[in-house]
């Protein structure tokens, strides 16, 4: 399984972007998808991720603002009224396995820096 993330920029606050991510390979049996994002001095984070009959699930921090999708092989993180400190490395993974928490995610792509200021 591959992934490759696409939409990183940088923004002003309040601003929007559209992140995406490619999958690619033996994606048959996926069953989890999810974006996290490592801030500067801060450990990696889960942001939201999406699952079996679509059910997703966001970190309060962003509930209200990102939207979490699936369009075919490719999932979208849609970020609206962007704040500072959502700048950072947005990362794409995926499971398998049912989708009930931010472990266990096997497969993860490269990264794509969004930038708020």
């Amino acid at each position: 399984v591959q992934l490759v993330e696409s939409g990183g920029d940088s923004v002003q606050a309040g601003g929007t972007l559209r992140l995406s991510c490619a999958l690619s390979g033996y994606t048959y049996s996926i069953q989890c998808l999810g974006w996290f994002r490592q801030r500067p001095g801060q450990e990696r984070e889960g942001v939201a991720r999406i699952g079996y009959l679509d059910s997703v699930v966001y970190a309060d921090s962003v509930k209200g603002r990102f939207t979490i999708y699936k369009i075919r092989d490719t999932v979208v993180l849609q970020m609206n009224s962007l704040k500072t400190e959502d700048t950072g490395m947005y990362y794409c993974a995926a499971r398998f396995g049912s989708c009930r928490d931010w472990l266990g995610f096997t497969y993860w792509g490269q990264g794509t820096q969004v930038t708020v200021s």
